[in-house]
């Protein structure tokens, strides 16, 4: 089902996405709808042997990630049974945060807060240093070894210009990804937590950690149970938080190396005359030399 992109609001429209894992049934199309749309190069068929999950994790070509969380099955509980979490779904997708590490983190400009809200990766501009990668606290972000450039999700930032969904909200056939104004889907996860946990899906909750320094996410869940399972970090920080305590430190550090240093030469012993030899640094007691007469 196609998605229009919602009408702006004063002139300007703040998009999200919002993935419910309860309407997830792992068919992927939203992982092959974003690499046709993008031209993003295959990963690879690789069986792990551990899950029939083939892509692991999101990265420079796996832009959108189906993740499997399985547990063990017990009988008479099926995959959405309110009293067990047995085996679900979660699209995984970069969270264009509001606070975004990676933003932050590049040196030359290449990344770029669009008027969508979305966090967008210029490869044009891009040289390669991998900052981005180690400041996204979610690990999206990814370095591609051939072409040397850090790729992620665009946000379909083409698509919304031209006033599009993303391509795999358009292909979701559940409508588990669903896409519009960020106030609205906010307001509508809300409503589908409580709608969820008065079905018995008691650890239903949102995923969208606004407490913490990347001050909420343009792409937040609904998920059940330990977000960590999901691959959501509990607690997410955005690098920059630790900017201030270090400059802080190597103050502090600064000063007291100078402080060592004057008080060193402070304490540091006068000179004595040229014709006495100072001996107090050895524990000697300095010794009068004989003057020489002179005929």
């Amino acid at each position: 089902m196609s998605t229009p992109l919602p009408s702006p609001s004063n002139g300007k429209t703040t998009t999200a996405f919002l993935t419910d894992s309860t309407l997830c049934i792992g068919c992927k199309a939203c992982e092959v709808a974003c690499k046709e749309w993008n031209e993003v190069h295959a990963d690879g068929f690789n069986w792990s042997g551990f899950s029939y999950d083939n892509t692991g994790s999101v990265g420079h070509s796996t832009w959108r990630h189906v993740k499997f969380v399985e547990h063990a099955p017990q009988p008479g509980l099926g995959g959405n049974a309110g009293e067990l979490q047995s085996w679900s779904f979660s699209s995984d997708v970069c969270k264009h945060c509001e606070v975004a590490g990676c933003l932050e983190a590049c040196p030359t400009g290449s990344i770029v807060r669009t008027e969508f809200g979305g966090v967008f990766v210029q490869p044009d501009v891009c040289n390669g240093c991998g900052y981005c990668v180690v400041a996204c606290p979610f690990g999206v972000v990814q370095k591609n070894p051939e072409e040397g450039q850090a790729f992620k999700c665009t946000f379909c930032y083409d698509r919304q210009k031209l006033g599009l969904a993303p391509a795999c909200a358009t292909a979701c056939p559940t409508e588990s990804i669903k896409f519009g104004e960020i106030n609205e889907l906010q307001l509508a996860a809300k409503e589908r937590v409580q709608e969820l946990q008065r079905r018995g899906m008691r650890d239903a909750q949102i995923y969208d950690p606004q407490e913490t320094s990347v001050k909420g996410l343009h792409a937040f869940f609904i998920v059940r149970g330990d977000p960590r399972q999901y691959n959501l970090p509990p607690k997410p920080e955005a690098p920059v938080i630790y900017v201030k305590p270090g400059y802080r430190s190597m103050v502090i550090g600064s000063a007291l190396l100078l402080g060592a240093v004057l008080a060193s030469f402070l304490a540091s012993p006068s000179s004595g005359s040229p014709g006495t030899r100072d001996f107090r640094v050895l524990g000697r007691r300095p010794r009068q030399l004989p003057r020489r007469s002179h005929p």
